[in-house]
């Protein structure tokens, strides 16, 4: 019988099985005692939000096939103005450095505006200590955003292309599967994704 885990992947650890610099995923299921769990997928160091975790390859495999452009939706909190000009090019597909091919389409959506000083009680104490040196009357952009691609660093490269830099990015959404919200970063729980 198969596992399906729905985790809440904090900020500050990395999405692998071993590290030698920084916890990873898997440090929070080490009491199943089940080395076949994987996580489905990555998320970097930095984001935090919706990452599933099975022993079920074919299941994991299904999920993350790029030709089946599953959607994965993120909300973000994005140093600079992410204007209207802007989102219509995220949407429509940028071009990442290094790359050959555009971005696929996706959907961005704007839910709030703010200032850097407003924004700084929402990040991580290692973003605020990395961003203090900027004016904190700097703008800041909230918002959603939906990919069906999995390109390396995909949205944090998208939105360097709109010259906004990602402060806050979390996945709340694979396809079907949405983020608990009652589940705190660090906090599991099993799921049934085919009931």
């Amino acid at each position: 019988m198969y596992h399906y885990y729905m985790f809440h992947k904090p900020f500050g650890c990395v999405t692998a099985r071993r590290d030698d610099r920084y916890p990873t995923v898997m440090d929070w299921f080490r009491e199943l005692d089940n080395p076949r769990l994987s996580p489905v997928g990555r998320l970097d160091r930095e984001t935090e939000g919706l990452l599933l975790v099975t022993d079920d390859g074919q299941w994991n495999r299904a999920l993350t096939r790029p030709e089946l452009h599953r959607e994965k939706c993120y909300e973000f909190l994005v140093l600079g103005d992410l204007t209207d000009e802007k989102r219509a090019a995220l949407e429509q597909g940028v071009l990442l450095r290094g790359q050959q091919t555009p971005t696929a389409p996706a959907r961005v959506t704007v839910t709030g505006r703010a200032t850097l000083e407003q924004a700084m009680p929402a990040l991580h104490p290692e973003i605020r200590e990395k961003t203090r040196h900027n004016p904190m009357d700097r703008p800041v952009t909230l918002g959603t955003i939906t990919v069906t691609e999995g390109r390396n660093r995909q949205i944090r490269r998208m939105m360097k292309t709109a010259r906004c830099l990602v402060l806050r990015l979390k996945r709340v959404r694979v396809g079907d599967i949405v983020l608990d919200g009652d589940l705190q970063p660090g906090e599991w729980k099993e799921i049934f994704p085919f009931d």
